[in-house]
């Protein structure tokens, strides 16, 4: 059964607050790099995240940087999520495409009608949020008081350890098909076991199963209020951050992984570099000029990524405190320019992988799980460059944002 109580009426169970601020829940998450860094492979070998790192990574907060202060949480700027993704992504890539999840659907949910949250929060305000809004995985049939949702959707990352799940899905309303989000306790769906990658490995994002399940209106949301204007959530969840649409910047959270696996690659590989001898000429490897070469483009990558990034986060903030909305242009570059964050990141990786040569093929050089992993998650859709970049490029030229997403 789901809690009804609210958390003013609660005595003994009263919701948990994040401790301290969101710079401190930011360094609390950057202490975890060499503990979630040591656990890489295990998380691995058991394709989802460790209970201890999800144990960890609670104690410290940092998927509740995103939740409304008023359920306990830190109701963070938006640096802050680049900030602790990037962290947790230099200690465990894998680990990190889950909190990508967990973060932004905690801020997705802070749209949803008050009693959709207190569903959700009142009984466990630290619970993990996974989601997936492929719509045309599933469908919404109209009932009394809701909705019946069935459907069958890949790639639901973090899944394997999250307390609930958001789901978009066509829906009937008034004869036509819009897409409309639910949002379901992990009791209600069924996990298929079909994470069988070559990287992120520890990211479970298994297809996720859901037959016939009924959902009360109140636990659902139109796409419109994902893409701006007011929300249900706006009544109670004034901060500016939820006046930000959601769509055009969930990109920035995914291409912040990504830079912090780049960040641990460039790390791994300075420090056997520094070291290595190279076979043939007996000379050390950090020597040769187009080692070094490599090495400073790697360096700069990352660098130039990180600002765009906190750029994006910059200007969506001074938009949201003016109370205003991004133009067609402003989402198409957010979710261009965090694409290009991600195209950064990756060729980081890619100029490290080449230095490394003949010793970065083995399965025990962490560099090897780093590109893997990194291969892996270019792979999704919001950091497809060829795509957002196209988007972006329309709107230059005068056309149309032609993007249902934005």
């Amino acid at each position: 059964m789901l809690s009804t109580e609210r958390p003013a009426d609660r005595v003994a169970g009263a919701p948990t607050r994040v401790a301290g601020s969101a710079a401190e829940v930011v360094a609390r998450t950057e202490a975890l790099v060499p503990v979630l860094r040591d656990r890489a492979t295990a998380v691995d070998e058991l394709r989802q995240m460790l209970p201890a790192s999800v144990a960890d990574l609670k104690s410290a907060g940092t998927a509740r940087l995103f939740q409304p202060a008023r359920f306990g949480g830190c109701e963070a700027d938006m640096r802050s999520g680049v900030e602790a993704l990037v962290a947790v992504g230099r200690g465990c890539g894998s680990s990190a495409w889950c909190l990508v999840q967990h973060i932004t659907h905690n801020f997705m949910l802070s749209q949803w009608p008050d009693q959709g949250q207190h569903d959700i929060w009142d009984e466990d305000p630290a619970c993990l949020v996974s989601g997936i809004f492929i719509s045309a995985g599933g469908r919404g049939r109209p009932v009394d008081g809701g909705y019946v949702l069935s459907g069958r959707w890949p790639l639901v990352s973090g899944v394997n350890t999250s307390d609930w799940c958001l789901f978009a899905a066509h829906t009937e309303e008034e004869g036509v098909d819009v897409d409309r989000y639910y949002a379901l306790p992990r009791s209600q769906i069924e996990i298929v076991d079909t994470w069988q990658s070559v990287g992120l490995r520890g990211s479970a994002s298994n297809d996720v199963i859901v037959s016939e399940v009924f959902v009360p209106a109140h636990r659902t949301l139109s796409i419109r209020h994902l893409k701006g204007g007011p929300t249900p959530g706006n009544a109670h969840n004034r901060s500016p951050l939820y006046r930000t649409p959601s769509y055009c910047i969930f990109g920035v959270y995914m291409s912040a992984a990504c830079l912090g696996i780049a960040e641990s690659g460039l790390e791994f590989y300075l420090e056997g570099a520094r070291r290595r001898i190279a076979l043939t000429s007996r000379q050390k490897v950090s020597g040769y000029p187009t080692q070094q070469v490599k090495v400073a483009e790697a360096s700069a990558a990352v660098a130039a990524a990180r600002q765009l990034l906190f750029s994006i986060c910059d200007e969506a903030s001074a938009i949201a405190i003016r109370d205003d909305l991004p133009s067609d242009e402003q989402r198409a570059k957010f979710r261009s320019h965090a694409a290009f964050a991600g195209r950064l990141a990756g060729r980081a990786v890619e100029l490290l992988w080449d230095a490394g040569a003949s010793s970065s093929v083995y399965s025990n050089n962490p560099m090897s799980r780093v590109y893997r992993d990194m291969s892996v998650a270019g792979r999704h859709f919001t950091l497809n460059w060829d795509v957002n970049g196209s988007t972006h490029g329309r709107v230059l030229m005068g056309l149309e944002l032609g993007d249902p997403t934005l």
